[in-house]
């Protein structure tokens, strides 16, 4: 199965999003796909052919995002906590994720055509070497690609990701790129692995769980999180509208939400620039007090001097990540 499925809605679907499309749409949606294994109970089938159907449907709902103008998916894929299930299923999801990715490397006129760039989200060390190289290659196939976005979080955990962040903040201490003083909520997030991408603005988990089973627990905090009874290989382009437009109805309070964190961030962060100034001129000035102008000229500097340090080493954080993707599609190309 593909991972982009060509086709266009039909009448009854193409009115429907039209009208979904006349109010505030997510330009970010994220998916829990839970429910395969309880779908292949249901249905009689083994584990591994509800884990497939579950696939196959996340290629028919990026198709209904495309047409819904939705250019983000971010899906859980893989929890670093299923290492935990059965040896056979373990096997089995990496067997059927190998596939996939060997198939979207087979598929890069058809992304090309759509602009789609794949993001894989987590911590690639556990995985098998194989399966790492293979990813690899379907991300820097397609990072070039910047019409929409689908983010996988594959050997992931939020809580792994924020611990992961923070290590990366260290590091950067460590090698001199940034001071303490430089780490910060807002520096944070630009350390996480969904660094690239905007916070999703709809959060769907399928199966009537309703829990974020550690996932994105950072990134929708001003989220509509949206749980929904359907197992994830039923899900249908209706259950997308009806999230859709639970999203619409608590837009205007998410969206002030989202505003007030933004300005509080700023407050904060320069709050915390003075302070710095302060402690910096009380041991290092020369004792006399600067007049407001002059303070501020010093303020300014100071941030500036700041923001171009976080640069640096978030350009650095970068050409890290991009380094360990390149070493692996060149370890998969001598193979």
């Amino acid at each position: 199965m593909s991972w982009i499925r060509e086709g266009e809605l039909n009448l009854i679907e193409k009115l429907s999003a039209n009208i979904l499309k006349a109010g505030p749409m997510p330009k970010h949606v994220a998916f829990i796909m839970d429910g395969n294994r309880r779908y292949a109970r249901k249905r009689q089938v083994e584990r591994q052919e509800g884990h497939t159907q579950g696939f196959d449907k996340l290629a028919e709902t990026l198709r209904w995002c495309l047409n819904l103008s939705i250019h983000e998916v971010t899906v859980y894929a893989f929890s670093i906590e299923n290492f935990k299930r059965s040896k056979d299923e373990v096997d089995g999801l990496m067997e059927l994720a190998k596939q996939k990715f060997i198939r979207l490397l087979e598929e890069q006129d058809n992304l090309e055509k759509h602009g789609v760039c794949i993001r894989v989200l987590g911590d690639l060390t556990l995985l098998p070497l194989d399966l790492q190289q293979h990813i690899a290659r379907a991300v820097v196939a397609t990072r070039t690609h910047n019409k929409c976005f689908l983010n996988v979080c594959f050997a992931y955990t939020s809580r792994h990701e924020i611990a992961n962040a923070v290590g990366e903040m260290a590091w950067g201490v460590e090698q001199g790129l940034i001071k303490s003083s430089d780490v910060s909520e807002a520096l944070l997030s630009r350390c996480l692995y969904s660094s690239n991408s905007p916070n999703p603005d709809l959060l769907i988990r399928t199966s009537g769980e309703v829990r974020l089973s550690d996932f994105l627990l950072w990134q929708t905090s001003h989220s509509c999180l949206v749980f929904q009874s359907v197992l994830w290989p039923e899900y249908s382009f209706w259950n997308l509208c009806d999230a859709i437009l639970q999203y619409q109805l608590n837009h205007r309070p998410l969206q002030k939400a989202r505003d007030q964190h933004r300005e509080g961030q700023a407050l904060q962060q320069h709050e915390a620039d003075r302070a710095c100034l302060a402690d910096l001129l009380q041991h290092h000035g020369n004792g006399k007090p600067l007049d407001a102008q002059r303070r501020q000229e010093a303020l300014l500097n100071y941030t500036a001097s700041r923001e171009e340090r976080v640069q640096d080493f978030l350009g650095a954080l970068q050409h890290k990540r991009d380094s360990f993707l390149t070493d692996l599609t060149s370890q998969a190309a001598l193979a």
